[in-house]
């Protein structure tokens, strides 16, 4: 199972609450052309958004990294952030 890990960090609650409920939007429509096995978003009383996204594959990962520059585009233009990803292997579990 390979994961992506954006965190966002905004100005406020209220922010991080518009933000989340577009990401949540323009992600879902993305979750069977990608093949996304897990998406999970989560807010924090600091304003924080954490988006997990959970992939079969490597190439599903990064098929939709490589395809999904609309969303992260659209996010920049629309909110202002501080944002960190990360990308994690995690082996199946038996």
């Amino acid at each position: 199972m390979y994961a992506k890990i954006y965190n966002y960090k905004f100005q406020g609650l209220s922010e991080a609450k518009v933000a989340a409920t577009f990401c949540s939007e323009a992600l879902g429509k993305k979750i069977i052309k990608f093949n996304i096995r897990s998406l999970n978003i989560s807010i924090g009383q600091c304003g924080s958004v954490a988006i997990h996204l959970k992939f079969e594959t490597s190439l599903d990962l990064k098929n939709f990294e490589d395809n999904s520059q609309d969303f992260f585009s659209d996010l920049k233009k629309t909110f202002v952030y501080k944002a960190v990803s990360y990308t994690h292997l995690r082996a199946h579990e038996t």
